[in-house]
């Protein structure tokens, strides 16, 4: 397995610019789920926001059937919250969790969340195998 080099950044909420590295962590498979990770102060602390997509891309049907059926609660025990994000040619949730100063137990919670986003859009490809005639127009 490859590994991959994920860089941590530190956004800032008013002009949305990226002022401060906040760590640099290595991952190994599936970092191709990932699309875009920063972190935000906010009054409780630092918290990362990361977004995940999809390794395929998706069909038209695909796309509202990959939504329906992904469980967000497959990452409850990794992150603190889930949102779907549509706008994207392909389907992405926003996880968010806080940030941890410590590189090893980030790099933990990383895989961690990659590993059971994994593990719930295969599950979902194969819930849906056969459910394209629910979601095409006749």
């Amino acid at each position: 397995m490859e590994e991959a080099a994920i860089v941590l950044m530190l956004k800032e909420k008013e002009s949305g610019f990226l002022t401060k590295e906040l760590g640099c962590y290595t991952v190994s498979g599936k970092e191709s789920l990932l699309d875009r990770i920063y972190a935000e102060e906010t009054d409780d602390g630092i918290v990362v926001h990361m977004a995940l997509g999809c390794e395929k891309e998706a069909e038209d049907w695909e796309y509202d059937a990959i939504f329906d059926y992904y469980d967000a609660d497959a990452l409850q025990d990794v992150v603190d919250t889930v949102a779907e994000e549509e706008g994207h040619l392909n389907p992405v949730w926003v996880v968010t969790f806080p940030f941890v100063d410590e590189a090893e137990a980030m790099e933990q919670r990383l895989s961690a969340i990659l590993q059971a986003h994994d593990a719930e859009l295969q599950s979902v490809y194969a819930a849906i195998v056969d459910k394209k005639d629910d979601y095409c127009e006749q």
